[in-house]
């Protein structure tokens, strides 16, 4: 019989529910976690779009779909209704976002393994869109859909007319793919 030695993915800590315990973090794998809306009104065909601010991390003066980073144990549904209220003041349920779209990018400001961005789509909502966050961004406002301006991040662009083109689901972004 096969003398079988624990990996080094050892438990870190005891836990008193049902759970497995959990292992150690993996953390030169790590990818950062991220969520962003589509808040499409149909009726008038136009969705809601913020300016990044000359302030911004990255993408300064770039348009872009409210997005944000997922918290510790924060289920991504959270975060995008989270982000989404912080920085535009809409409320959503997080029962009315349908995957609209995921970017799997190999790097990014603040995520040197990579990064999963999960694009939701709603067409409910609350509120009217404001500038909640006028140190990151320099506008918020509703674009008509066949008015999207050029000067967008590229990930999220993509995301956005695949999702309103109605075609593929997934981008990939700084990964070497062979031919």
């Amino acid at each position: 019989m096969p003398n079988n030695l624990p990996d080094e993915g050892n438990p870190v800590a005891q836990q008193t529910d049902n759970r497995p315990p959990a292992l150690k973090p993996a953390l030169e794998s790590m990818t950062l976690l991220v969520a962003a809306v589509i808040v499409h009104d149909k009726a008038t065909n136009r969705v809601v779009l913020l300016q990044r601010s000359e302030n911004a991390k990255f993408a300064q003066g770039m348009w872009d779909l409210p997005v944000g980073k997922s918290e510790p144990g924060e289920p991504i549904t959270e975060t995008a209704v989270r982000e989404l209220y912080e920085e535009t003041g809409l409320t959503v349920k997080p029962e009315s976002l349908k995957v609209a779209h995921i970017i799997h990018g190999a790097w990014g400001v603040e995520s040197p393994n990579g990064f999963l961005t999960v694009v939701f789509a709603t067409h409910e909502w609350t509120g009217e869109p404001e500038n909640r966050e006028p140190r990151k961004h320099s506008q918020v406002c509703w674009i008509d859909t066949d008015a999207i301006p050029d000067a967008f991040v590229g990930t999220t662009a993509s995301a956005l007319h695949q999702y309103l083109d109605g075609s593929s689901q997934v981008s990939l972004d700084g990964w070497n793919q062979a031919a």
